[in-house]
């Protein structure tokens, strides 16, 4: 018996060259999923630069703790030791502005790794000293240029070039590194300062410091750029415009004299009362900061009889509740209005400081411990919302008018620091430093509620072209 097949038709299918075949489908290069990277190199970078501000942090603990002991050894007046850490705060200002315009001009890597070099070598040449003006030279002209190059600007420019989401938190995450730095050395500045001696505490801070350089050299990039990538958040999209824009033949702005954009960048910026607005909060801020309970926290706490190692103790726990308060502000800022956030930091502030004469005696209260806790919460966190301002009104700008408002802020501390000492010296106790500091607090917490919800912007092209500039970074 005969069958008949069916006639059979056979197809041939030419797969493109390149393509890549499986059980199912055929797919060309383009149509396979890419594999993503599992850390983006931006979260590396703001580690490592954590560290870096964790080292840079290790004298900011010192001044407080080591100013009765030399008080003890050389018989140094308070004013004397004071105006040692006011003029590092004044350098610690300044330096901040030009800082942020070195970094653009020779790379974050170089500038962090030379300030950190300079904190150690002014903290460990300390243990030399026999005479004031030498520790004015050490604790203030070495400690103070380092420690400017390493103020909270840095972090406002990791944040600005690495990321593009998550700033705000990705700040309150870096500027917790100095509240982290104060909690790693503080305990052991306060025993070291005590058995064996304060030149063993000065040698502390300088191996901090020191020990951070080979990771900022090895790992700190200056920006996403040199390891291919784009920031953190960027999308294609950005990408695109930014590769069109080196296609048209734009040529790449020329580096400028980093003591010239940052003066041109404060002329500017000064035409702009939100930038006088935010520089006169941030005085107080540094003031009611740095300048106060930074400095003389400590020795006022001696004088009601407090050991000094139990105050350093509570300063360390201000610095645990920093850490806690500044990564919730950033994560705030990035919902919320910054400058009510501003109004209403400040004015904790005030109200912590008023009752704090009430509470310091010669052993720790359950009130001392509230104090404590708010206030930490408190400390800085009144910076990831005035370094976005900065941004949002000073587009690609931000970070070097960050650095002259921060500039304020040290100023303000260093006339705290002055005064405070002055005033102990003149009455014998703080009183009169603490109320005034909360009435500081409360014209603070006025003028950033005054800040105008829309504040003077750059006009859309100029906007746009700093958009642009971030982007290249």
């Amino acid at each position: 018996m005969s069958t008949s097949e069916e006639p059979r038709v056979f197809v041939q299918i030419s797969r493109p060259e390149g393509a890549l075949e499986d059980d199912i489908c055929t797919k060309t290069p383009e149509d396979t999923p890419k594999k993503k990277r599992r850390l983006h190199p931006a979260w590396t970078v703001a580690a490592v630069a954590f560290l870096a501000l964790v080292g840079a942090a290790g004298f900011r603990a010192a001044p407080g703790v080591l100013m009765v002991p030399l008080q003890q050894e050389f018989g140094w007046s308070t004013t004397v030791l004071s105006a040692a850490v006011s003029i590092n705060l004044v350098l610690f200002g300044l330096t901040a502005p030009f800082a942020a315009a070195l970094m653009e001009r020779f790379g974050v890597r170089a500038v962090t790794a030379v300030a950190l070099a300079l904190i150690g070598a002014g903290s460990a040449l300390t243990v030399l000293v026999n005479q004031s003006w030498q520790i004015l030279l050490t604790w203030g002209l070495l400690i103070g240029l380092g420690t400017g190059s390493m103020a909270l600007v840095f972090a406002a420019t990791i944040a600005n070039t690495w990321f593009t989401k998550s700033r705000g938190l990705v700040i309150g995450i870096l500027t917790a590194g100095s509240a982290a730095g104060q909690l790693v050395f503080l305990p052991f500045i306060a025993v070291l300062a005590q058995d064996p001696g304060w030149r063993q505490a000065s040698l502390l801070i300088a191996a901090g410091a020191l020990a951070v350089v080979p990771l900022v050299l090895k790992f700190l990039k200056n920006s996403p750029a040199d390891v291919g990538a784009l920031p953190y958040g960027a999308g294609e999209p950005a990408a695109a415009a930014t590769a069109g824009t080196a296609a048209a033949g734009k040529p790449a702005e020329p580096r400028r004299n980093a003591a010239v954009r940052a003066l041109q960048v404060l002329r500017s910026a000064s035409k702009n009362r939100t930038f006088w607005a935010l520089a006169a909060g941030f005085a107080i801020c540094g003031a009611t900061t740095n300048g106060l309970i930074g400095t003389h926290f400590i020795p006022s706490a001696h004088d009601h009889g407090m050991p000094e190692t139990t105050a350093a103790g509570l300063l360390a726990v201000v610095g645990i509740f920093d850490i806690v308060g500044t990564i919730a502000s950033g994560w705030l800022t990035d919902r919320f209005n910054p400058r009510i956030l501003l109004a209403v930091y400040y004015q904790f502030r005030g109200i912590g400081l008023l009752v704090l004469p009430l509470l310091l005696g010669s052993s720790v209260q359950p009130s001392m411990i509230v104090f404590v806790v708010i206030y930490g919460l408190d400390w800085v966190a009144t910076v990831p919302p005035t370094a976005a301002i900065c941004r949002q009104v000073f587009g690609a700008d931000g970070s070097v008018v960050f650095g002259w408002v921060f500039a304020a802020h040290q100023l303000g501390a260093a006339a705290a620091a002055l005064a405070a000492g002055a005033i102990r010296d003149a009455t014998g106790h703080y009183t009169y430093a603490w109320f005034g500091a909360a009435a500081m607090c409360t014209i603070a917490a006025v003028i950033s509620a005054t800040i105008r919800k829309h504040a003077e912007r750059r006009q859309p092209a100029a906007v746009a072209a700093a958009s642009a500039d971030q982007a290249l970074q």
